[in-house]
């Protein structure tokens, strides 16, 4: 299997995107939290996969796209997959929490765990677990940074648009 990857500009810095023909491997930040092992063989060029899902990033933050359509090749295990198969279920501009994602799974007292799988989905965004929050409303850990998940949820309107009111 061939891997392909492409760096595309964001407003959230620079997507790693990776993908072969059977679809999307991995969305990376810039500075992610837990780096996935890159392969010395990747190839460093764009592939059908690859423009598709950096076309509908690019919708998705001009605001006109707000559920993907992709082929996606996630790779984790069982339980993992199940975690990130349930985040697509989150719709755009809601939040829940790391109990109810849990219930959600069927797991409800495995928090730290649907919270660990969750911390490890490779295509953030997508597969939206910046959607994830504490019970009592805090944003927590985020692949990304926390300044990335406040500022995907603002823009999904999520949370309230920041005002600065001495600006």
């Amino acid at each position: 299997m061939t891997i392909r990857y492409a760096h595309v500009p964001s407003p959230v810095g620079p997507l790693l995107l990776a993908a072969s023909d059977e679809g999307l491997h991995l969305i990376e930040f810039q500075n992610p939290r837990h780096p996935m092992a890159h392969c010395a063989q990747w190839k460093a060029r764009e592939c059908d996969v690859i423009r598709l899902a950096a076309r509908q990033l690019g919708e998705y933050f001009d605001g006109a796209r707000q559920a993907f359509d992709l082929p996606l090749a996630a790779r984790g295990t069982p339980f993992q997959l199940s975690v990130w198969h349930t985040l697509d279920s989150i719709p755009y501009g809601g939040t829940i929490s790391y109990a109810q994602l849990a219930q959600r799974v069927g797991r409800p007292s495995a928090m730290r765990a649907v919270g660990a799988a969750n911390g490890r989905n490779p295509l953030p965004i997508v597969l939206p677990c910046h959607r994830v929050i504490g019970s009592d409303g805090s944003l927590t850990g985020f692949g990304g940074g926390l300044p990335t998940k406040e500022y995907l949820l603002r823009m999904e309107g999520a949370l309230p648009v920041a005002v600065d009111l001495f600006g």
